[in-house]
């Protein structure tokens, strides 16, 4: 007995289509940016957005439709923007892939009405969610074609009419600011009248360019400075075709509060995103090449967030090192018995303290050391020095000279490990290792840093004075730093 072949109908439920629309979106303030792209689209330069208490609209001087571009604009799902890819006027990358955001509008109205003009047709279709239940089975919409309130030029206006969410203009500007494509040539986006500008970040810049098999991952990241860090809108706004689709943190999560201080954006059009605009598909082999170049990027931003961080803590220390310094230096003027380096001469009008500042690199490409610059011309028979302990400094070197009796001392503070000797002495060059537990601790605060440094460069000079007797140069120690800080 020979099976007879059989068709089955395929039916969508009217209240489908409008569950998935209203649960398209998690916020209703996503529906403006669609309206916006959607006008981006249609070539407009111009979109104006209105938004009321019990209304909003968005106007646009695009394109506009004839009735074949309605009719595809209520198609569900219809493919034309992909098959398209670019629109016709401006060659802009469109933006509208799916085909339903226009549904998820009933989430926050009763009723949507679009007004278009193309040439010579004009024509409004109203979509009322309550009437359009009543029609049954029936899935057509009222048109009014050349209405008495139609536009005169071309382009399209969305209004949305009994709303049931309250929409916050200021809100609406700070989405659409990130959302739409404002930096796009040739449009503008305004709010109330009032047009928006994107965001501008000041800070450290770093652009970068990295190839992928898909195609290129381009942008800018933003060092903020601390004192504008801010917890809110963490990470990175990775955009596709100028459209930001989420911010992404690429593990800067464990940076503590470093990340607080990191801003920019990223654009990679490639990118598969999900039906709803708010994600990627994470497990594409796309996103993985793009994961991928953003790890490069990211080590690049963390090697100059650190050398910003070492010149910001070179100029505290630079600060904090100079008061001591100068304490001490009145300090050894009440006691110049204490000095190593003779009588301690009275101020001709100069400063006491100079050649402050960070040690730079040679020509071949070396740190010289201060050691190297103030080798002291040996005498006839004297026995050659050994090889000084800290030979070369690093780049982010603080070093300061003080002016005491014929010669002076200079204090340099570099890094010379956390297993290193907190401060040593090479000559009058006093030594003062930054990466010792105890320095580290005690630099957190302005007045407990600049005693503990004051505390070692104290301790070195009067073991410089008596280097046989360690117990003496303490006793010394102590009546500096007493009169360094009477006040």
């Amino acid at each position: 007995m020979s099976k007879r072949p059989t068709t089955l109908p395929v039916i969508v439920d009217k209240s489908h289509l409008i569950s998935i629309g209203e649960q398209l979106y998690s916020e209703s303030v996503e529906l403006v940016r669609e309206l916006v792209n959607n006008a981006y689209d249609a070539d407009a330069t111009r979109v104006q957005v209105l938004v009321e208490q019990e209304r909003l609209a968005v106007e646009d001087n695009g394109s506009g439709m004839d009735l074949e571009g309605l009719k595809q604009y209520f198609s569900v799902g219809s493919p034309l923007k992909r098959l398209q890819g670019k629109s016709a006027l401006f060659g802009r990358d469109l933006i509208g892939q799916f085909g339903i955001g226009k549904f998820a509008t009933l989430s926050a109205c009763e009723r949507f009405r679009v007004s278009t003009r193309k040439g010579d047709f004009s024509a409004t279709v109203a979509f009322d969610k309550d009437d359009w239940w009543r029609r049954g089975d029936r899935w057509e919409l009222p048109l009014e074609v050349n209405p008495a309130d139609g536009r005169r030029e071309d382009g399209t206006t969305v209004t949305l009419d009994r709303l049931k969410k309250q929409f916050d203009p200021a809100e609406v500007k700070a989405r659409l600011a990130e959302s739409v494509p404002i930096n796009a040539p040739d449009f503008e986006v305004l709010v109330n009248g009032e047009k928006i500008h994107p965001p501008r970040l000041s800070g450290h810049r770093i652009p970068f360019l990295e190839g992928t098999q898909f195609g290129l991952v381009h942008g800018e990241i933003v060092i903020l400075p601390n004192s504008a860090a801010s917890t809110s809108n963490l990470g990175i706004e990775c955009k596709v075709r100028q459209v930001t689709i989420r911010r992404e943190l690429f593990g800067m999560e464990s940076w503590g509060r470093d990340v607080t201080r990191i801003r920019g954006e990223v654009h990679a059009d490639f990118l598969p995103i999900t039906s709803d605009r708010g994600g990627f598909i994470t497990d594409s082999e796309e996103y993985k090449a793009f994961s991928e170049a953003m790890s490069r990027v990211i080590r690049e931003v963390k090697s100059v967030l650190g050398q910003l961080s070492n010149k910001r803590e070179n100029r505290i220390t630079s600060r904090a090192v100079r008061e001591a310094l100068e304490r001490i230096q009145k300090s050894l003027l009440a006691h110049p018995d204490l000095s190593p380096f003779g009588p301690i001469p009275v101020s001709n009008g100069q400063p006491a303290i100079g050649e402050g500042g960070v040690v730079t690199p040679t020509k071949g490409g070396h740190i010289e050391s201060i050691a190297e610059k103030q080798k002291p011309v040996r005498k006839s028979g004297q026995k050659r020095r050994g090889k000084p302990k800290a030979d070369l400094l690093t780049p982010n070197a603080v070093v300061r000279r003080v002016k005491i009796g014929s010669t002076g001392v200079i204090c340099c503070l570099d890094h010379f490990g956390p297993e290193g000797t907190e401060s040593f002495s090479e000559g009058n060059i006093i030594y003062i290792n930054r990466d010792h537990p105890l320095y580290k601790a005690e630099s957190n605060k302005r007045d407990a840093h600049i005693l503990n440094l004051a505390r070692l460069i104290t301790q070195e000079i009067c073991l410089m004075k008596n280097l046989r007797n360690s117990r003496k140069a303490f006793q010394q120690q102590s009546i500096l730093l007493r009169d360094a800080f009477r006040d």
